[in-house]
């Protein structure tokens, strides 16, 4: 085994070491970093040759975490493996994604492939933040075609102090926790979760953030100087410039036309139709994969003509200004069973979201690597392919679905009240109906009027907006609210936000070229705090505050606080008193706490059942003071007196000296 080369540097108060080892020698690069104790083993490998037949850059990132990293074994008792990844390790995996693609050619085609593998979790240094840096350390020393490094870093704040790469126990108490990554001078992924802060706070955490990530990338560049193989030479798939004045000729103003339509039924069909056109025009050409690399020239061109027009003359393909929203329109309360119920339409994206309210025996039980949890609050996001007018078979959620409604989750969550101010689990679900940009933020709005029609006590709603960006080649750049499918999809920026009126609570940028400046980021976000009030006051005129009841069908819960060294009596030998309890008195369930809490569900129609079960689990813990008088029955009499139940659990003697003739 060769000697491996370490190179060290100090990061927020612990060492950043980067090992380069003969591990995984027949990767085309890779790079073992440690931050603390935590450990990850970055790998890339770039196929030999390109996929063929295919019309994108075959780029896969695969984040990894295994229970053995963090010394435990999966608690499943019939299942050891780790199967799928849990939804944290996918969001870890998209996250990074983010991060390395804008930072490719997008005209490669030999498939390319980085996996993330956490070896050792110190349970105080996220892995998200070394991963970053080690997919990024192992494709700039490979010999893959890369524009890296980048630099990564997570910016938290506790009271008026920013905090570089908080431990586990800061991110509780942090005010925000904003992951970022970039290159020396810009931006290119942001994934923030915030309780309700403000903009400038947010901003200044990303100039805080940038200076570290100048710093790491310095720390790569001059490993890279010793280590780095020469970059292979790859073809890109372009069409030669024959064919690409063929088409130009054959569109000439006929994809402006097409484009540029206010209907989105309407632009897709035009399009369509000029696809299926050039198709057959490129069919008769004989030059190699003329279809397919005229095709990529199509959009190619779309792209430009999306770019000019709204760099040189602010036109947006449905004639909208730069900072207007489309039409917004919403609605509660229309579905009679479910215990809450809220639609919120924003142009042609529509998302239909329900709460369901249940025990706090329904939480969720998560058992990760990091550790295990209980969830008492989740939102859900389904996508289905009616929602774009097409036709395939319904799976599971995959990794974009996962990612949605993650991000409309913690959009929501810092507004949650409390388990003790309201003791339900709560499950939001976001069904996408139509959708034409932005269905995440969407899940949002369409969230909080479902909470309030269920009569969730959330503070205030939320509301977000997806912002775009538009740049050229001289840095001129047009910032747009409220993107839509076109867009997003030639546009050079994503960028999500949500908050309230006070402040933001989520974040996710990513972006399609090397990254954007501080000072764009600034103005985005001013721009979505004025459309964020716009949404906010539709949303008001629908429902301005939670409904004062719940739902007649969610079930209704009443709590009890009991000394915690009573729990046992409640329980009782396996379960036999609080089962006896719960079927002699028709409730849901009773859930007890360690602090001795107790939780009493019962269904909307039988409140009553929740009382005697309540006045039961008194009996059993009433706590017997000097002084008290009981009428009680007697269970047995002596010699010397008679015994007689004060509680189900206790019994007092009456001496015979007490007791009359």
């Amino acid at each position: 085994m060769e000697k491996p080369k370490i190179y060290t540097q100090e990061l927020g108060g612990r060492d950043l070491s980067i090992k380069l080892t003969n591990w995984a020698d027949q990767a085309n690069g890779s790079a073992l970093v440690q931050y603390g104790e935590t450990v990850i083993l970055a790998t890339a490998v770039m196929s030999a040759k390109p996929r063929e037949g295919t019309n994108f850059f075959p780029l896969l990132v695969d984040y990894q975490e295994k229970f053995y990293a963090s010394g435990k074994i999966k608690g499943s008792r019939f299942i050891k493996r780790e199967g799928r990844p849990s939804d944290e390790a996918t969001l870890t995996g998209r996250m990074i994604d983010r991060s390395l693609r804008p930072r490719f050619d997008s005209r490669i085609r030999n498939d390319i492939q980085v996996v993330l593998n956490v070896l050792s979790y110190d349970g105080k240094n996220d892995p998200e933040i070394p991963a970053l840096i080690a997919g990024s350390i192992a494709l700039h020393i490979s010999d893959i075609p890369w524009g890296g490094p980048i630099g990564a870093v997570k910016v938290g704040k506790i009271g008026k102090e920013y905090i570089l790469n908080p431990t586990i126990g800061e991110e509780e108490s942090s005010d925000f926790l904003i992951t970022l990554a970039g290159t020396k001078d810009k931006i290119n992924m942001i994934e923030a979760g915030a309780k309700e802060v403000a903009e400038e706070e947010i901003v200044a955490a990303f100039e805080f953030g940038k200076k570290y990530i100048q710093k790491i990338i310095q720390f790569e560049e001059d490993i890279a100087k010793e280590n780095a193989l020469a970059k292979k030479e790859v073809p890109l798939f372009e069409a030669d410039d024959a064919l690409k004045s063929e088409i130009d000729s054959f569109l000439e103003n006929r994809l402006q036309e097409a484009l540029f339509n206010e209907s989105k039924k309407e632009r897709a069909s035009a399009l369509s139709s000029l696809e299926e056109e050039l198709k057959t025009f490129l069919s008769t050409k004989e030059s190699e994969g003329a279809v397919s690399k005229g095709l990529a020239y199509f959009e190619k061109k779309a792209d430009e003509l999306v770019h000019k027009n709204i760099l040189e003359k602010e036109r947006r393909v449905d004639g909208r200004k730069l900072d207007e929203l489309r039409e917004i329109a919403c609605d509660t309360g229309f579905l009679p069973r479910t215990h809450g119920s809220g639609m919120f339409m924003r142009g042609n994206t529509h998302a239909l979201a329900t709460v369901t309210l249940a025990p706090p025996s329904a939480e969720q039980i998560i058992d990760e690597m990091k550790e295990e949890y209980k969830k008492r609050f989740m939102l859900h996001y389904n996508f289905p392919n009616f929602s774009v007018g097409e036709v395939a078979p319904m799976r599971s959620p995959g990794r974009r679905e996962i990612g949605h409604g993650a991000l409309a989750e913690k959009a929501l969550s810092p507004l949650i009240p409390s388990k003790e101010d309201f003791p339900y689990t709560i499950r939001v679900v976001s069904e996408i109906l139509s959708s034409n940009g932005s269905s995440s933020m969407a899940s949002a709005c369409a969230g909080s009027l479902a909470l309030m029609d269920a009569g969730v006590p959330i503070k205030k709603p939320v509301a977000g907006i997806a912002m775009g960006l538009m740049t050229g080649n001289s840095g001129e750049y047009k910032i747009l609210t409220d993107i839509q499918g076109p867009e997003d999809h030639h546009g050079d920026m994503d960028f999500k936000v949500a908050g309230t009126s006070t402040g933001v609570t989520a974040i996710q940028m990513d972006v399609k070229i090397d990254g954007v400046s501080i000072e764009i980021l600034e103005k985005t976000l001013a721009q979505a705090k004025k459309a964020r009030k716009e949404i906010l006051d539709a949303i008001s005129k629908n429902i301005a505050e939670p409904r004062d009841t719940l739902s007649p069908h969610a079930p209704r819960i009443l709590i009890l606080q009991i000394n915690p060294e009573k729990i046992r009596d409640v329980i009782g030998p396996g379960g036999k008193v609080i089962n006896a309890i719960i079927e002699e008195t028709g409730v849901l369930s009773i859930d007890i706490e360690e602090d001795g809490k107790v939780f009493v569900a019962a269904a909307a129609d039988s409140e009553d059942a929740a009382n005697k079960a309540i006045v039961w689990i008194k009996s059993i813990t009433r706590e017997i003071k000097i002084g008290e008088t009981f009428t009680g029955k007697v269970v047995k009499v002596a010699d010397f007196g008679a015994f007689v139940e004060l509680t189900p659990k206790h019994e007092g003697l009456v001496h015979v000296s007490e007791l009359s003739d």
